[in-house]
């Protein structure tokens, strides 16, 4: 048998890779000291945990796929890594998929990995567990094709005995695991928006789409998650704040599942190397019924954002 093409190898390591990062995430916050750094203010922090996972996850990957640019949130000193934090694992169910045709000839130079260590960070901070995640995004010729995300407190609180964790994972072309697709209440316009980063023109956009109700949480991963679990129609967020590596491993899972994403004046995202990190037309993204939410957003909003 031919072995797997790159990209489902990137994947497969990728989400071992995931895992170990919620391991580090959860041993950080049973250890008790978070190490919290403001990085530009309050709502812009740092932890141990974004420090210690974002090495793990470049040096894992990059050990594995020399050539493949990894792009992470954290800015750290280029210090040798312990390999206690190296993760060269894989999963083998990953592996067993066949690849798209159009990403089997892919080099790895051509690939850019785009990492939020620690999505939610302020959320951590507070100890609003399920807003967390890890975002493990790959690009291909500017777009996201594949994506990785790790939930290390899914089902915290479910009790003793259950199953900590999840990784979710997808390809396009091949669709997304881990979670059971399902889609919002038919006829009811459910907003998931920002929980602290929030200004009049956000909540300006979300009254215009005169929504049946607004969930304000954490953690670009999580809102993703909240569309493809049926909890919320449309993720609006009318501001810049967002950076590249906190939508391209949703995108991924988004688009493989047929949903929808781009900044509030419709256009699509780049994931090249070179593109600006910041996504300052800010984010609007659905399962389904795209269309119904971007006709409804003001032209004055629109304008406000420049791309």
């Amino acid at each position: 048998m031919a072995s797997p093409a790159l990209l489902m190898r990137v994947v497969a390591s990728a989400y071992s890779v995931a895992e170990k990062a919620a391991a580090i995430v959860r041993n950080v916050m049973a250890a008790g000291d978070l190490g919290i750094v403001e990085k530009t203010g309050a709502n812009d922090l740092q932890t141990k945990a974004d420090r210690l996972v974002q090495m793990s996850i470049c040096a894992s990957l990059a050990r594995k796929f020399p050539k493949v640019t990894i792009i992470g949130e954290e800015e750290l000193p280029a210090d040798e890594v312990s390999e206690e934090l190296i993760e060269d694992g894989h999963c083998e169910e990953i592996l067993k998929k066949t690849c798209p045709a159009q990403y089997t000839g892919i080099k790895e130079e051509e690939l850019v990995i785009w990492v939020d260590p620690l999505d939610g960070t302020k959320e951590y901070t507070e100890g609003l567990l399920d807003h967390v995640t890890v975002l493990i995004g790959i690009a291909y010729g500017g777009k996201a094709i594949a994506g990785v995300i790790n939930q290390p407190y899914y089902n915290y609180e479910a009790g003793a005995g259950a199953v900590l964790g999840r990784t979710i994972w997808g390809v396009l072309g091949i669709g997304a695991f881990g979670f059971q697709l399902t889609e919002a209440p038919a006829g009811k316009h459910i907003i998931v928006t920002t929980r602290s980063h929030s200004s009049t023109l956000v909540n300006d956009c979300i009254s215009a789409l005169n929504p049946d109700s607004v969930i304000r949480v954490g953690g670009a991963g999580n809102k993703i998650i909240q569309l493809i679990e049926g909890k919320a129609s449309a993720y609006v967020f009318a501001s810049p704040g967002c950076k590249k590596w906190d939508t391209c491993a949703p995108e991924a899972i988004l688009h493989a599942v047929g949903g929808k994403i781009t900044d509030i004046r419709g256009n699509s995202f780049q994931y090249n190397k070179e593109v600006k990190h910041m996504n300052s037309a800010g984010v609007l993204a659905t399962l389904r019924n795209y269309d119904y939410y971007a006709s409804r957003i003001p032209d004055t909003v629109k304008q406000s954002l420049v791309p």
